[in-house]
């Protein structure tokens, strides 16, 4: 597959529409950066220039007069893939809330970049500034391309693990209703907790998960809603922020790793010693 882009500077936009059909449609795909007119119109699908919006042909520009439409190149080519069934609908709406009509509108000049906020946009233009010859511009693009080949690559399969996930976190909160505690128990490590929330975990009688990490077994303070930094019950006030013997000596458990001192995550070096922390403090009740 052959995409074309426009050469010289380049924009958020232009890469992140090339990274969504190479991690979407394509991984093999070839970008060439030119204006030539005969390549462009060569191409399987062009972004970003030759002054067409049509989809069912793979024209993917917006700075022709004839559009007036909010969308950049990047969110021309992520509502043709979700329409293409090319990314999954809750993953195209987390990508089109988080990232790309961002992008779109710093793009447009509907608004400018966050200042005091890191974001992609100014990353991509820091990479751009690398540049001062055709090639310099070809070779920084193309590593632009790759940095959000790899975003994007994580966000799918952040997405896909939170899919697997919702029916052991469904299991889990009925699990804990029935058994009368207010801690969901999982086997193994899963992407919880939008999961949980979205499955009514606000109101849910949960207040803890524990799960296998790696060689440990962590407490976790469930928050009251999915991006908040609160915790519906923080653990016990006596652990904050010790670890080991003395974190063991306090709760009465061998096997204590470490508490944070904000109270939301304990760490235990076994399921029976975390299991026994919150018997003995009484973490699956609430009085």
């Amino acid at each position: 597959m052959l995409v074309a882009t426009h050469s010289g500077p380049f924009h958020c936009d232009d890469v992140f529409a090339c990274a969504l059909l190479r991690t979407f449609l394509e991984p093999e795909l070839r970008c060439i950066r030119t204006r030539d007119l005969q390549k462009i119109a060569a191409a399987d699908i062009a972004i970003d220039v030759g002054g067409q919006y049509d989809p069912a042909r793979g024209r993917f520009d917006h700075h022709q007069r004839e559009y007036d439409g909010p969308l950049s190149s990047a969110g021309m080519v992520l509502q043709w893939l979700s329409d293409e069934g090319k990314v999954s609908a809750a993953l195209a709406d987390t990508l089109r809330v988080q990232w790309v009509t961002y992008i779109d509108a710093v793009d447009n000049g509907a608004r400018q970049p966050d200042e005091d906020v890191p974001c992609l946009p100014t990353v991509i233009g820091a990479i751009c500034e690398q540049a001062r010859s055709p090639e310099e511009f070809d070779a920084r693009y193309a590593e632009a391309v790759q940095m959000c080949v790899a975003m994007l690559t994580g966000l799918r399969q952040a997405e896909e693990r939170t899919e697997a996930a919702r029916a052991a976190v469904a299991s889990a909160m009925a699990k804990a209703v029935a058994d009368g505690t207010r801690v969901m128990i999982f086997d193994q490590h899963y992407k919880w907790k939008r999961a949980y929330f979205e499955q009514g975990g606000a109101d849910h009688p949960t207040d803890y998960t524990l799960f296998p990490d790696g060689d440990s077994w962590r407490i976790l303070a469930i928050p009251p809603e999915q991006e908040s930094f609160d915790n519906k019950r923080p653990l016990p006030a006596q652990w904050a922020g010790l670890v080991d013997e003395e974190l063991s000596r306090v709760i009465g458990v061998e096997g204590a790793r470490f508490c944070h001192k904000n109270r939301f995550i304990a760490v235990f070096a076994t399921r029976a010693a975390a299991e026994a922390a919150i018997d003995k403090w009484g973490l699956a009740t609430r009085v």
